[in-house]
């Protein structure tokens, strides 16, 4: 087996990097939470029963606080506090689910997994079972944070966001175990609910106090800005993670193999191709923002203040997508992420 260099394009991203001035502050309470949760080593007081997710070592080459605050530069520190456990508990589900379910080829147990972690996404009226992991207490916790007054009107999307993540890892892993790679038609759309995708716009609402005003909100135009949006989020991040998961967990679900399957091309084309449609996705999403936005807020009728907070919050969503970009391209997490392809 040879590994062969490939030419590509670069991951195109038109949006400055700009970093939440309250990272240090996030960096010093980095492990506090983790470690409450049973997610991270806790040296002092291991437990064989219920290792950890993650080393100290490992996590730290994670750099969450950073992936938090490049994505969300304008939140306040409790903001941020919030959105920083919530990225913590994604990515622990992820490590788990990954070496729990998908290296054992456990599927019974991914259901059951699951089938558990549904009912601590249930209303604030049902009453969620005992935690047993991890990443049911990781869950169960946030659920008494997430929806402070301003935002209680996401419980209902946000929670139905998180249950599509999750039953999503479950159809990931059937498709790797028949070995079935999905199609690029059907790709995109999935890869939203994989990637947690439709959380995002509350994180861009938390970290700036806006939301996109009522009179567009449901309009084709922002609909499509914000599959555009969500797109670019899941399909870089395949880029960056094509490595480990390809070679190293043996994923399927991954844009560069749906790429090449679905257009029967080689992986050396495949990834080129990729690249480029992740930066098309971009190129849409920021067509959107300047040249059909603007005549529909015109149309619409937006006052002073509904302009100003559509402003904010695209301000939010770009410095959202230039953070992920930062993370994707520099974070230990993806250093093996050389877009090379083996033959």
């Amino acid at each position: 087996m040879t590994v062969r260099a490939v030419e590509v394009p670069l991951l195109w991203m038109p949006y400055a990097l700009r970093v939440n001035p309250h990272l240090p502050a996030l960096h010093e309470e980095s492990e506090s939470w983790a470690r409450a949760m049973g997610m991270l080593e806790d040296r002092h007081r291991p437990s064989p029963a219920h290792p950890a997710i993650w080393s100290r070592s490992k996590f730290h080459a994670m750099t969450v606080d950073q992936l938090t605050a490049w994505t969300l530069p304008d939140a306040s520190l409790a903001a941020l506090r919030l959105n920083h456990r919530f990225n913590i508990w994604a990515l622990a589900w992820d490590d788990y689910f990954a070496s729990a379910f998908k290296q054992t080829g456990d599927l019974p147990g991914a259901r059951a997994f699951t089938a558990r972690l549904h009912a601590f996404l249930h209303s604030e009226r049902s009453r969620p079972p005992e935690p047993t992991n991890a990443v049911e207490r990781g869950i169960a916790d946030l659920q008494q944070q997430l929806f402070p007054p301003r935002l209680t009107h996401w419980r209902g999307e946000f929670n139905r966001a998180l249950a599509r993540y999750i039953d999503a890892g479950v159809e990931e892993l059937a498709n790797s175990l028949s070995g079935r790679i999905p199609h690029l038609i059907d790709y995109a759309p999935f890869r939203r609910e994989s990637f947690a995708a439709y959380t995002a716009p509350y994180s861009v609402e938390l970290a700036t106090g806006a939301r996109i005003p009522e009179p567009i909100r449901h309009s084709r135009t922002v609909r499509a800005l914000l599959d555009a949006f969500m797109d670019f989020m899941g399909l870089a991040n395949d880029i960056a993670s094509y490595e480990r998961e390809v070679h190293e967990e043996k994923d399927v679900n991954n844009l560069v193999l749906v790429v090449g399957t679905s257009l029967g091309i080689s992986l050396h084309d495949a990834v080129p191709a990729a690249l480029h449609l992740v930066n098309a996705r971009l190129r849409d999403f920021e067509h959107l923002r300047r040249s059909e936005l603007p005549p529909l807020v015109r149309r619409a009728g937006l006052d002073h203040d509904e302009r100003a907070e559509l402003e904010a919050w695209l301000r939010g969503a770009c410095g959202f997508l230039s953070g992920l970009h930062a993370w994707y391209t520099g974070a230990p997490r993806y250093a093996s992420a050389d877009l090379s392809f083996r033959e």
